[in-house]
């Protein structure tokens, strides 16, 4: 699995899989963030099972899809490659470059301090989503 080989509606429509769990295709170009055309859509539908991020089930007559990849799963594969290639391979090098390159606010910085010693409150509500 290539993280890099998603593009910008798979990863939406993963995203969607992710939180609404099982959907028509219908239901799942509803929730787009900007339009898609219904082919273009049942493309990327297609695409992602073929790339087995998502798994497709008949019901009926429709189809439901449904992330078969877990998000955290993806996540941590996508940072691996980053770090591959911004950080020597170092996931702790890549942090401390995304911190001093982007705008952190103080309270990012507190959750990144609560996050590395294991004791935010919200770490549970994160894996869910």
């Amino acid at each position: 699995m290539n993280p890099v080989d998603l593009n910008q509606n798979e990863l939406e429509a993963l995203r969607i899989l992710w939180e609404h769990s099982e959907l028509k295709p219908a239901e799942v170009q509803a929730r787009f963030s900007w339009p898609i055309e219904n082919a273009t859509l049942r493309s990327v539908l297609v695409n992602l099972v073929e790339k087995k991020h998502i798994a497709r089930r008949l019901q009926g007559k429709a189809f439901f899809y449904a992330a078969r990849v877990p998000k955290a799963t993806l996540l941590q594969n996508v940072m691996q490659h980053l770090a591959r290639v911004f950080a020597g391979g170092s996931n702790q090098e890549l942090v401390a470059q995304l911190v001093e390159t982007a705008d952190i606010k103080p309270a990012d910085l507190l959750l990144l301090r609560q996050t590395a010693a294991g004791s935010t409150p919200s770490k549970s509500k994160r894996k869910t989503k």
